[in-house]
């Protein structure tokens, strides 16, 4: 894996770019989104983990925002690191059928710009669309089942799974995360409405 694709975006660049590509769906529970993207993401998150059985990954490290008194779905405590992920897992998801399609690169695009994206953060997406991380490498960085939620709600989000392709990376991802089913189809039940 390159630096780039290590580095990513910097400062709070990742945070906004995650926030800016779910509010550039303009369809569904996305486009009514009245606290921002990256709130809708923790917020279908929360969703999808409530009553779900508690299933910690052996040898994952604690949430420092838990440890630090924070709700593990309080929006503030998603930092750049897990931003980031969610970033490389968005893009993955996007080009889980092999192709970056031209309403797929406009999003991108559009979310670059809103985001207020510099030379150095379309670079790095350059980089990512050319090496996508695989679902593998995104979950690894998860530390607790609140972030692996984060982190599929961000992919789905990105996505309108409507090829085999897609379908099967959410699943690989879900899987890769210990994500439990009833998880996944609370979300998915959630962006249905």
């Amino acid at each position: 894996m390159s630096e780039v694709q290590q580095a990513g975006p910097g400062d709070s660049a990742a945070r906004s770019m995650v926030d800016a590509l779910v509010r550039t769906r303009r369809t569904g529970l996305a486009a009514t989104a009245a606290l921002g993207g990256l709130a809708l993401v923790v917020g279908l998150a929360a969703k999808a983990l409530k009553d779900a059985p508690a299933k910690e990954p052996a040898g994952k490290r604690p949430d420092p925002a838990e440890a630090a008194g924070a709700t593990p779905f309080d929006h503030i405590t998603v930092g750049e690191d897990e931003a980031r992920t969610m970033l490389r897992a968005m893009v993955a998801a996007t080009l889980a059928d092999g192709l970056v399609d031209a309403g797929e690169r406009k999003r991108l695009d559009d979310a670059l710009s809103a985001a207020g994206i510099e030379a150095d953060g379309r670079r790095w997406l350059e980089a990512e669309l050319a090496d996508p991380a695989d679902v593998d490498d995104i979950a690894e960085r998860a530390t607790n089942p609140e972030q692996a939620a984060r982190i599929y709600a961000a992919a789905r989000l990105a996505i309108d799974p409507d090829t085999l392709q897609e379908r099967k990376f959410l699943q690989d991802l879900a899987e890769a995360l210990d994500l439990p089913v009833e998880a996944t189809e609370r979300l998915e039940a959630e962006l249905a409405a």
